[in-house]
Parts: structure tokens; C-alpha cells; sequence
């Protein structure tokens, strides 16, 4: 259902905090977390995105890559405000996931709600658990599918 392949991830994810931008900055591209489950007939990805508004997520698919990118952008009301603190990522937050080929990628859904995207792509149809009935003719066994 889902290729799990980024033997980088967690490399950059140790620089980004060690090197990490300054506050009130924005920053380079950076991963958001996920979790993916098969629920029924359709895989569910989850990925965390608060503080972002929906028509700043970006969901594209090309050969079984899905990649969604998000901007956070500051909240600041007045450009005179003084910000005091500021630990919040700015800027655009990106994750690629490879799909197998198992997946119906034409028929791909999503939702956003709490700070929350919610993917659902369904499992295609021949790939789906089937019956094969048997018959018997004659002493000779045939299979139909």
C-alpha cells in the first residue's frame, strides 16, 4: 500500500534542529508528520498542518508520489508589532509519500478540519481480495476467475 523509503528523514531532522533558522525567520522547506492507516477498502493518511489555512495546502500526484505542501505564514496583524517570542515554523512545509500500485489514485479524496489533512485514496478494484469459484466437469477440475 505505501512505500515507507526516506533513509534521510530523520538526518535532516536532527541538522534542522541543530541548525535550525532563526526565530521569526522563515525556513527552509520542512517535513510535516503523518500517520497512515488502511481502513476498510481505502488507505488514510493524516498529516499535521496547524495554523495553516486550507487554500495554503497544495496536493498534487504524479506516478504514485503524493506530495502535499503547506506555508504557514505569520500572524502577525500590524507590521508595527514587536514580536516577544516566536517558536512557531514559518514558511512552506512539504512530504512526499511513494503509494504502491495497489491504489486507485484517480479517485483520491481529502479533507481538512482542526488542523488536520485527511487523505483517502481508495484500494483499486483488482487489487481487492476475490473469490474463486471452482468447478468440476466431467473428472476435470477447471478455474474460473
Amino acid at each position: 500500500m505505501l512505500m515507507r523509503t526516506d533513509p534521510f528523514r530523520e538526518i535532516d531532522q536532527v541538522a534542522q534542529r541543530l541548525l535550525g533558522a532563526q526565530p521569526g525567520t522563515w525556513s527552509r522547506p520542512a517535513a510535516m508528520p503523518l500517520d497512515a492507516y488502511r481502513s476498510g477498502d481505502q488507505l488514510v493518511i493524516a498529516f499535521d498542518l496547524p495554523g495553516v489555512a486550507p487554500e495554503a495546502i497544495d496536493i498534487d500526484i504524479e506516478r504514485n508520489v503524493l506530495t502535499v505542501k503547506a506555508e504557514r505564514r505569520p500572524l502577525l496583524v500590524d507590521d508595527d508589532a514587536a514580536v516577544q517570542v516566536s517558536e512557531r515554523p514559518l514558511g512552506v512545509f512539504s512530504r512526499q509519500v511513494f503509494l504502491g500500485d495497489a491504489l486507485d489514485t484517480d479517485r483520491i479524496a481529502a479533507s481538512y478540519d482542526d488542523g488536520v489533512l485527511v487523505v483517502k485514496i481508495p484500494v483499486a478494484e483488482q487489487a481487492k481480495p476475490r473469490k474463486v469459484a471452482v468447478n468440476a466437469k466431467g473428472g476435470q477440475q477447471a478455474i474460473d476467475a
